[in-house]
This record gives structure tokens, C-alpha cells and sequence, in this order.
């Protein structure tokens, strides 16, 4: 007879000191961490805005653009490095995802080039999902000006972005590894561009991308205005800053490292339980409504994926092998509710704004401590509240 499981409300951490040998071995996490009553946690503090958005100083057009996004109030991000941004300084940002940078460094640049169209902007993001979501954003703040942008990443056919740079644009948005790759076929030319964003610096470092930045970056012109922003600023990520950014003003609006009314929890799988099973019996849970589930490699989570399909779970998946399109088909069922499930290598854990998602599952556990803070960073956001559950060996 298989065990009936619960979690949440009379979990104890007491006894992990055990389970930190096995469970948490291959990471070297300590899985004690993954235990967190949302109620512990201590409540938001309430910010107060200085500005609006229409103390910016940003052109008519933009504004007009901001309040049809439905743009009411700055985020802290936004209204403390915006004004900052538009008087021409470096920017060090330190703030977590989805708390509004993109917009940050986004109006200030556009409102760059409608004061003049010779302005152009490079902007590097990690992922090309987190990529395509600043060209979107992008898209609704230029609208009716005839601004046009360049997404530059890997998984899609070349050609038509060859084919793009040769029109004239003001912004290109990619991943470090295309745009090196353009960089070199010499059909794209940094040094006209005077204005460089890294969004989500951290997170490039981590995938390794610290020597494709570092390559774009000394194809820039020496004078130019460079935008940071980073979740975390690690020892790299100060010797980037240092030998490229100019006397840099640092803003920081990180106030935790998880979100307050996250409640996390373990899923102790015992010897004589299937851990598939055991996910597929929390997945039928009538409240696990919109659920995000990692795993560690590609080939498990293309198989995990299919078992659960078979079961006859509604199930997409994503990881770094599918093409961009896959990935974005899969993230729009997802997102539209078309399925409810969504199975995915750590390349989900960030930048990805997905409302509603109710539970994330680590399936398989994360290699680092900061891996599994973002995961977890995908449920309860704003004022919501979210599940995170983590998969370990019980003895």
C-alpha cells in the first residue's frame, strides 16, 4: 500500500541532520533550507514612491506608452535608478527579477533616441526566453515611433536576423553567444554602439558566458553609458564593473533572498515509494493548479515529461536543446493555461515572468543554494502566495 503523504503545516526540520548527508550530498545544499513556513517570514515593508513617471522627464510619447501598459506607480527600481539612468550616469542595479528593471532601462534608452535617432543600444540577456520578454516589453513602450530593435539569439534561424541587421535599427537584443557569433561574421559593429544593459549579469556569469562578455564588451566604444543589473554581485561581477563601468552609481532594492510568503517544504521519498508516482499523485492534487517542475539534465526532463504526459497530465516541457520556437510554444501553453504543468532545466529558473504559477516542485535538487532561490522565485509573486516543494531520499 503506498504511503499517504502530507506536507506543510506539521513539518519539522529537526532531523535533517541526517538526510544532509544523502539528500543534499550531490549539491552540497544544505536541505534544512528548504524548509520555511511562509508565516516566518517577516512582512513586506511598504515602500514609498519619490516620483511618478511623469517626473522622469521622459518625451510625451512614452509616457503616453507607459500609462496603455497600464503602468501606474515606478517600482522601487524604477524609481530610484531611473532618474539616474536619464542624467547620463553608470548604473549598478541590484534587484531581484520581476521587480520591474527592464522597464528601468528600457524608457530612459528610448527616450535616448527619440532625442536622437544615432543613439543605438546593446542589450545582453542570458536566455533567450528572458530575451524575447524584453523585446515584448520593448515593443509596447516603442509603439507608434518607429523604433526598431534587432533580437539576436541562438535557436532561431540566422538569416532572418541577418537579414534584420541590415535595416536600420536602434536596439539589439540578445544572448552573449549569438551576438559574439555576429560579432565575428563581422555583420554586426559594436563600436557604434554607445550604450550597453546586462541584464541579469549574475546569471551570465554562472552559465560561463564571463569571457563571450568580457569579448563584447572591448568591441564597445571606450566612451559609452553601461547599465548593470544583477541579482547578486560576485566577486567577477565587481571586476567587471570595475574595468568597465564609469564611477558607477550602485542602487540596490534587494531586500531577501526568498520571497516572504513562499512556504517551503521537503517531499521525503522513502525506499519503498517510486518517486514518479509519488509526483504524479501530488500532481492530481486538485490545488496544485499551475506547476513548475525541475529537473536536472535535458534528457530527464524530456522523459520525465513523457511519463507524465502518458499518465494523462496536461504537460510541456522546455530545456536548452529544444529550438526557440518549441521553448516559446510550450512557455505560451503554459502561461494561457492550456496545460498546467510545466517540466524544465534550471534554464526556467530565471527572468521568466509566469503569473500564477501556484507550486514549484524540485523534482531533481538544484547544484547551488542560489539555483534553488531562484527556482523558488518563479511562485508567489507580488502579493500571492506559493508552494515550493523539494524531492528528497528519506531514510
Amino acid at each position: 500500500m503506498r504511503r499517504r503523504r502530507s506536507f506543510g503545516g506539521n513539518r519539522r526540520p529537526s532531523n535533517f541532520k541526517g538526510r544532509k548527508k544523502n539528500a543534499g550530498k550531490r549539491s552540497g545544499i544544505d536541505v534544512s533550507q528548504f524548509v520555511k513556513k511562509a508565516a516566518e517570514a517577516e512582512a513586506p515593508v511598504v515602500y514609498e514612491c519619490q516620483h511618478t513617471f511623469e517626473d522622469f522627464g521622459l518625451d510625451t510619447r512614452l509616457k503616453l506608452n507607459v500609462a496603455k501598459k497600464g503602468y501606474k506607480e515606478p517600482t522601487p527600481i524604477q524609481d530610484q535608478a531611473i532618474p539616474v539612468v536619464m542624467e547620463g550616469r553608470d548604473v549598478v542595479g541590484i534587484a531581484n527579477t520581476g521587480t520591474g528593471k527592464t522597464a528601468t532601462f528600457l524608457l530612459p534608452m528610448l527616450h535616448k533616441v527619440l532625442q536622437n535617432r544615432g543613439e543605438r543600444v546593446l542589450i545582453l540577456a542570458p536566455t533567450r526566453e528572458l530575451a524575447f520578454q524584453i523585446e515584448d516589453e520593448f515593443k509596447g513602450f516603442a509603439m507608434d515611433m518607429g523604433i526598431r530593435s534587432v533580437l539576436c539569439i541562438g535557436g532561431m534561424n540566422i538569416t532572418g536576423q541577418i537579414r534584420k541587421l541590415k535595416k536600420k535599427h536602434n536596439f539589439i537584443i540578445g544572448t552573449p553567444g549569438r551576438v559574439k557569433d555576429l560579432l565575428q561574421r563581422k555583420l554586426l559593429h559594436l563600436d557604434t554602439f554607445d550604450n550597453v544593459i546586462l541584464d541579469e549579469a549574475d546569471r551570465m556569469l554562472d552559465m560561463g558566458f564571463i569571457h563571450d562578455i568580457k569579448y563584447l564588451l572591448s568591441h564597445l566604444p571606450e566612451k559609452r553609458h553601461s547599465l548593470f543589473f544583477s541579482a547578486t554581485i560576485s566577486k567577477q561581477i565587481e571586476e567587471l564593473i570595475q574595468t568597465f563601468l564609469h564611477e558607477p552609481v550602485t542602487i540596490s532594492v534587494k531586500t531577501r533572498e526568498t520571497a516572504a510568503n513562499v512556504e517551503q517544504d521537503v517531499v521525503r521519498v522513502h525506499p519503498n515509494e517510486n518517486k514518479i508516482d509519488v509526483l504524479k499523485d501530488l500532481l492530481r492534487k486538485p490545488d496544485f493548479q499551475k506547476v513548475l517542475v525541475f529537473g536536472r539534465t535535458k534528457r530527464g526532463v524530456d522523459k520525465l515529461s513523457r511519463i507524465l504526459d502518458k499518465s494523462g497530465l496536461k504537460v510541456e516541457s522546455i530545456h536548452g536543446d529544444k529550438t526557440q520556437g518549441r521553448r516559446q510554444r510550450a512557455l505560451e501553453a503554459f502561461k494561457k493555461n492550456k496545460v498546467n504543468i510545466l517540466v524544465a532545466t534550471d534554464v526556467a529558473a530565471r527572468g521568466l515572468d509566469i503569473d500564477n504559477v501556484s507550486h514549484v516542485i524540485n523534482y531533481d535538487l538544484p547544484e547551488t543554494q542560489e539555483d534553488y532561490v531562484h527556482r523558488i522565485g518563479r511562485t508567489g509573486r507580488g502579493t500571492k502566495t506559493g508552494i515550493a516543494l523539494t524531492f528528497v531520499n528519506a531514510k
